[in-house]
């Protein structure tokens, strides 16, 4: 055990360290000139010379990357190019309770909409009710989310006046209700296709039919058994979703004007600010990494059957 958590770490590390050099070297490749960008259209060349030199972009580029390099390993992601004065990490940690709330509310929605609709459907395949949700689940699957995300404002908070257009506000969980559905329901969709598929296979297994014969309640066969039999591939695609989710969802965050890492992400590759870039790249890979680490972790949890040897 105490093995297997080392080399994960170890990989975790390498992993982190690829995204991040690879993220630097990506931004530098990109035809364009954060300079230029910072000083405008209008600028002179000497002013662009000065903003070169401010911002170390006159230096060649394995100086800079060592520079930066050197500069995380000490925990300092540097400075904003657009947000002067302002360094990265405490830009994105002020914009992390936003994407965190939104992450955590989207996850609760995939699961809401989607597991119970999953099993049911499993307990009643071939039937209409069975064909609506999978019919449901299709739509849910084609929905784009900034078209799910500008219906639901349009008439849930800009006709009826449910709820409010966008941004954050007194009570919170008021202001996530259609930003995190909007983010759930594509997964609620999937989750809900996924799950009836794990399921009919459980139900037809030989344990199933065995505990049927012995006059087992359906409700202990379906939580006691067959749950725990598909909820190892439901906690992959819930870990999954996490992590991505926190590294921040730029469509709804930027449609219900949020200002998360996704926005913030979003923002810096408007404005090609190169240590904002890779902050946000850094920040949303250890959130994967972490969380998939995690749930590598409760697999041996609930099936004591998996043991952590690769």
């Amino acid at each position: 055990m105490i093995w297997w958590i080392l080399r994960r770490l170890g990989q975790m590390a390498i992993v982190l360290f690829g995204v991040v050099s690879l993220a630097f070297l990506l931004v530098y490749a990109v035809p364009a000139d954060p300079a230029t960008t910072l000083a405008g259209p209008n600028a002179s060349a000497a002013t662009i010379a000065s903003i070169h030199e401010q911002l170390g972009l006159d230096a060649p580029l394995w100086q800079q990357y060592l520079g930066f390099i050197g500069r995380l390993l000490t925990g300092d992601l540097g400075t904003s190019y657009v947000l002067r004065e302002t360094p990265v990490f405490g830009r994105i940690m002020a914009a992390l309770p936003t994407t965190l709330l939104v992450a955590v509310g989207g996850i609760v929605w995939q699961i809401i909409l989607g597991v119970p609709a999953g099993i049911y459907a499993a307990y009643h395949r071939g039937s209409w009710i069975d064909r609506l949700i999978t019919f449901i689940s299709l739509i849910g699957l084609s929905a784009p989310p900034f078209w799910l995300g500008l219906l639901l404002i349009y008439y849930f908070a800009f006709t009826w006046g449910f709820f409010p257009l966008n941004g954050l506000g007194d009570p919170v969980l008021w202001y996530l209700v259609l930003p995190t559905f909007t983010l759930g329901a594509g997964g609620g969709a999937w989750y809900a296709r996924m799950t009836r598929t794990n399921m009919i296979e459980t139900l037809d297994s030989p344990f199933v039919r065995m505990a049927r014969a012995k006059g087992m309640p359906e409700r202990v066969i379906l939580w006691r058994h067959s749950f725990r039999h598909i909820s190892i591939p439901l906690l992959t695609m819930i870990g999954l979703d996490f992590g991505y989710f926190l590294g921040g969802v730029v469509i709804v965050e930027t449609v219900f004007g949020l200002n998360g890492i996704g926005r913030l992400a979003f923002d810096a590759i408007s404005n090609l600010d190169t240590p904002m870039i890779v902050g946000t790249v850094l920040f949303a890979a250890i959130f994967i990494v972490v969380v998939n680490f995690i749930v590598d972790l409760l697999y041996s949890v609930i099936d004591p059957r998996v043991r952590l040897t690769t």
